[in-house]
């Protein structure tokens, strides 16, 4: 062992070591189905009034580390009362560490039901917390006895509820969450990150009622992935003291003048999120017809299918081959076979399913 990799080894903590950096797939040249995002860029019609706003932006000066005239406007379109707290972050993963820094401690545990967003357990082992899953059931549904027991067992500091899940793309069963939350001795966050496309159901209108209860939410699947904006929503004493480990000026200049100016236009988003729904029924159906694939329910602008037996790993490289980019989740506990493949543009899901078809 040289010189330099000793001196890693013996200042850097055995957690970051024997862990593996987020991959990202190469997207460069394909059709990009595997990250949810919204296909679709912002109309034409709009990107004068965006540029003339960005060309106001002061990018010599720091921005405001309130970013307030944001949180003004979200506060007022989603409609919060004054005892419901806002913190934002550089997208949703910046606000699940900012939990994991002000929750870790020796034993302090995060649970989840599994398969879930696999930030809560990245963060949870880069900060030294121990993570538990609760396996879902075979539908991919919440189950209430485990996760009971596995609450009462484990204590868990925090405990994440997706809703809808990723990666299954399902609504969990809200009154089973509920009796989650009252069960849980420390923090409960539900992870709204596909709110556009669940039929209006949320965990929203419940902030407050409960004092253990946080909210997050993203900009990123309704069609502003490259600003990197998360939200984070709950009793201000929370967000409060969550708020002291945000790095200033977390939110740039830029991101903040732009999600103002498209906010301010959100009838735009709303009917991109209309078409992401109807192209997700289409494909869904399209899938099912598919011999040899189980499409799943979905909730969210992707859809999880299951190939045949023993060929799921085959059928992702042959789309990547054939210039299509999915999400290969074969190897995940309960997901053989499975793949997620996000709801695109009719162009980009005819490609897809065309290919699938002459795979299959």
């Amino acid at each position: 062992m040289s010189n330099a990799d000793a001196r890693l080894r013996r200042w850097l903590r055995p957690q970051l070591l024997a862990s593996r950096a987020y991959h990202v797939q190469d997207s460069r040249g394909l059709i990009k189905l595997d990250a949810m995002e919204n296909p679709y860029p912002l109309p034409e019609a709009l990107r004068e009034g965006w540029l003339a706003a960005l060309r106001d932006a002061e990018l010599n000066r720091y921005p405001d580390p309130q970013a307030g005239a944001l949180c003004e406007l979200l506060r007022e379109q989603l409609r919060l009362g004054p005892d419901i707290g806002l913190l934002l972050g550089n997208g949703s993963d910046e606000l699940i560490q900012l939990l994991a820094i002000a929750l870790a401690g020796p034993e302090r545990v995060v649970l989840a039901p599994t398969p879930a967003f696999v930030m809560y357990q990245v963060l949870a082992d880069a900060l030294g917390m121990r993570f538990e899953g609760v396996p879902l059931t075979a539908d991919f549904q919440l189950d209430r006895d485990a996760m009971l027991a596995a609450i009462a067992a484990r204590q868990p500091a925090v405990v994440y509820l997706a809703y809808p899940n990723n990666p299954t793309g399902n609504l969990f069963d809200a009154a089973v969450m509920r009796e989650i939350i009252e069960a849980a001795p420390g923090l409960v966050v539900v992870d709204e990150a596909y709110a556009p496309f669940s039929g209006g159901r949320s965990f929203l209108g419940e902030l407050g009622r409960y004092d253990n209860l946080l909210l997050m939410r993203t900009l990123s699947k309704q069609g502003l992935a490259g600003l990197r904006l998360g939200l984070l929503l709950g009793p201000k004493p929370w967000i409060d003291e969550l708020d002291k480990l945000r790095l200033p000026y977390n939110i740039n200049v830029l991101t903040q003048v732009s999600a103002r100016f498209i906010l301010e236009h959100g009838a735009v988003l709303a009917e991109q999120a209309d078409w992401i729904l109807a192209e997700r029924a289409r494909l869904a159906q399209a899938l099912a017809a598919l011999s040899g694939i189980t499409a799943y329910p979905s909730d969210a602008n992707f859809i999880l299918f299951r190939a045949p037996a023993g060929r799921g790993p085959g059928i992702f490289q042959g789309l990547r081959e054939k210039g299509i980019l999915i999400k290969n989740l074969h190897g995940t506990p309960g997901l053989d076979d499975c793949l997620r493949v996000t709801v695109g543009t009719a162009a980009e899901n005819t490609a897809f399913l065309q290919a699938l078809e002459t795979l299959l």
